[in-house]
């Protein structure tokens, strides 16, 4: 049995977060290979060192040179390897990630050198192979991963290796440059790791110990979930409950390769297993968990008879298209049609443009733009098998004094997202807790 472990950036924050890793890596012959962040923060004020080289690049593009930003990465560097006592010149690594930052002008290149610099030192520490992930990981024109590729190149690496290290976060585009992927990317850099050596288990190591039904900045000691599928995890993850990236199941789902959530600094937890939702049976519990994201605009269009207005939908969102913009959800009516967009997503200016263009597209009867509303994502297998799950979710709410501004169900009945205003998010995160998980223990 092969299982691949992946270790986050509090993880390797310092040389005593190194040496955990190590002895939880070695202490199970059937972990073989291991992917690695870099480093994280040691305490609170501290700074990532992804952060740090991102301020590096931001130098280099200023001045032409490294400055203040590459010397805090190089003591924080060379203080590890003196902590650890390996035989690592760290010193000409470190210069040698000076030039070709000053020399690639990449703010990609610059942000993937933690991964790189911390993979060096780990894999030294451990005595096994470094895998440098530009070689073997590969994204398209596009920018999109090249799977198959991907996955031979990584076979073909590992192969004759009982152990080896490979480094997350990034890879090489089409124009052989380095490409990363976005923030939290290790985690499925993990996964096609897992993907290409056939393991039986993808190790997940952070620093909780897995799932919670409920954010705990929110609601004081939510229950753990100790199982959830991958759709699940997908719809919560991406809803904003960050344990896990809400992409890294995909290089994973096609194997039906199992991922385990386990904590660096409690491994004796059993954590969260994702299981592949055919494997998925069903628990007897109606709700997972409970997860939402603030700061979401509403653009809402009415036309009468727009059900037989062949297009319709198709100009709106070529709008939208047309201004690098993607929608989260489309509820619709009869005669109404609403467009749920991430307020990331719109800069200044860009939202009066998509009105205008709209209008001239479609030419409504009305549009009105809602801000500053929160969904809220209800999720859980157990809600299709369970009558009146919808109105216990609703009467939570309205027992808090909260209006509903928009509701979303899928045909899947996975989950039931709401929206509220974002004044409203904490108020409506509890209520539907304290409905769904008050007296539990866990979420088996």
């Amino acid at each position: 049995m092969i299982k691949v472990c992946k270790f986050g950036g509090t993880s390797m924050a310092d040389g005593m977060t190194m040496r955990r890793v190590k002895d939880i890596f070695e202490s199970d012959p059937e972990r073989r290979y291991i992917v690695v962040s870099a480093p994280g923060k040691r305490f609170s004020g501290d700074i990532k060192v992804t952060d740090l080289l991102y301020e590096t690049h931001k130098e280099v593009e200023e001045t032409g040179s490294c400055g203040e930003a590459f010397e805090k990465i190089c003591a924080r560097f060379s203080g590890i390897v003196q902590e650890l006592k390996i035989d690592l010149d760290i010193g000409s690594i470190l210069q040698e990630t000076k030039k070709a930052i000053e020399e690639e002008k990449s703010a990609d290149f610059a942000a993937s050198r933690g991964e790189y610099l911390s993979g060096r030192i780990m894999a030294a520490l451990l005595n096994i192979p470094f895998i440098d992930a530009r070689d073997v990981i590969k994204f398209d024109a596009s920018g999109k991963l090249e799977s198959a590729r991907s996955f031979e190149l990584l076979a073909r690496a590992l192969s004759g290796k009982p152990k080896a290290l490979v480094t997350g976060f990034y890879g090489e585009g089409a124009d052989g440059k380095v490409k990363t992927f976005s923030r939290g990317g290790s985690d499925i850099s993990g996964a096609i790791v897992a993907r290409a050596a056939g393991a039986a288990l993808y190790e997940n190591w952070t620093d909780v110990s897995g799932f919670l039904a409920c954010d705990p900045r929110i609601v004081e000691n939510p229950v753990p979930i100790r199982s959830l599928s991958y759709k699940e995890l997908r719809e919560l993850s991406y809803m904003g409950a960050n344990v896990l990236h809400s992409e890294s199941i995909f290089p994973v789902r096609e194997a039906d390769i199992p991922i385990r959530i386990k904590n660096t600094f409690r491994p004796e937890d059993e954590g969260t297993l994702i299981m592949p939702t055919s494997k998925y049976r069903f628990s007897g519990r109606t709700v997972t968990g409970v997860a939402g994201k603030k700061n979401f605009t509403v653009i809402f269009v009415e036309k009468s008879l727009m059900n037989l207005e062949i297009g319709f939908a198709r100009k709106i969102l070529t709008v939208l298209e047309n201004h690098g913009v993607s929608f989260e959800h489309i509820p619709t009516g009869i005669d109404t049609m609403s467009f749920i967009i991430d307020g990331a997503h719109l800069p200044s200016g860009v939202l009066e443009q998509i009105i205008a263009e709209i209008k001239e597209a479609v030419h409504p009867d009305q549009m009105r733009v809602f801000d500053r509303i929160s969904l809220i994502a209800v999720v859980g297998h157990g809600m299709s098998r369970n009558v009146g799950t919808s109105a216990r979710v609703f009467s939570a709410i309205a027992g808090a004094g909260v209006n509903v501004r928009m509701i979303d169900q899928g045909s899947s009945e996975l989950n039931i997202i709401v929206g509220v205003d974002d004044e409203n998010y904490e108020r409506t995160l509890r209520a539907v807790y304290e409905e769904f998980f008050t007296g539990a223990e866990e979420i088996n």
